[in-house]
């Protein structure tokens, strides 16, 4: 276990220990595991763990991450076991002396913990993530679309998805199905489907009625759980499935 100096010169500071998943597919047959003991405050968060192995001890580590605040969705990994996000997930909430961090499950590894995330944007594009309208109605003198308060309650909380992956990650069905278009695909789909202003219901609605579509979800439920933002994707298909069998118009 190698130990990592410099990071925090505060005697009080706890210390713990970082497992950091090693893969490069280039070279690699199979995933290894490295050690560092770290110390951590209160506040530290797993990013900054990575982040200062980075520094004075291995370089080399792949992890991906920009905003720091839970809002890019970047960060996202495996830690002890449950995807989430680093840079939101405080070393102290863990409860444990062990911190291990995996890259997220369902997504092809770039290396170490980054991820590709070609199939969530395909997918996310797959169900045009934009307000459909007709082109007469955008030509007119109507500079905004408005909207009541309550037609915005219908969609806003699904409007919230910062496409980290998690949800994804966490589905049992990716997991089995490579053309299943994902929770957080649907969840988006509902989205604009439930927003008045939008007129693209009917074409969202056929893209996604299909075998590798809505009804591939067995609702597990696992993507709600993990989401950093609380989307909760599992309703927004359940709601998405009343549109398709006609409860909801």
């Amino acid at each position: 276990m190698a130990q990592v100096s410099g990071i925090a010169d505060d005697q009080s500071s706890r210390t713990k220990t970082l497992r950091i998943a090693r893969f490069n597919p280039e070279k690699d047959t199979e995933k290894q595991f490295m050690e560092f003991s770290v110390p951590v405050e209160k506040w530290t968060t797993v990013l900054e763990t990575i982040l200062d192995v980075k520094k004075h001890y291995d370089h080399s580590v792949a992890v991906r991450y920009s905003c720091r605040q839970a809002t890019c969705g970047s960060c996202g990994m495996i830690i002890n076991g449950k995807p989430r996000l680093a840079c939101f997930t405080k070393v102290s909430e863990l409860d444990s002396d062990v911190v291990t961090v995996e890259p997220m499950n369902n997504f092809p590894i770039i290396r170490d913990l980054a991820v590709k995330f070609e199939r969530l944007f395909d997918t996310h594009h797959k169900i045009k993530p934009y307000l459909v309208r007709d082109d007469t109605e955008l030509e007119s003198d109507e500079k905004e679309f408005s909207q009541s308060p309550e037609e915005l309650e219908q969609y806003i909380q699904f409007a919230n998805c910062i496409k980290c992956g998690l949800c994804n990650s966490a589905c049992p069905t990716m997991a089995t199905d490579s053309s299943f278009v994902g929770p957080q695909a649907l969840a988006q789909a509902y989205r604009y489907v439930a927003d008045s202003r939008d007129k693209g219901k009917d074409s969202r609605l056929k893209i996604i009625d299909d075998s590798h579509g809505i009804w591939r979800c067995h609702f597990a439920g696992s993507c709600s759980q993990v989401c950093p933002k609380g989307v909760d994707p599992a309703m927004g298909i359940q709601l998405l499935r009343g549109y398709m069998l006609g409860f909801r118009s």
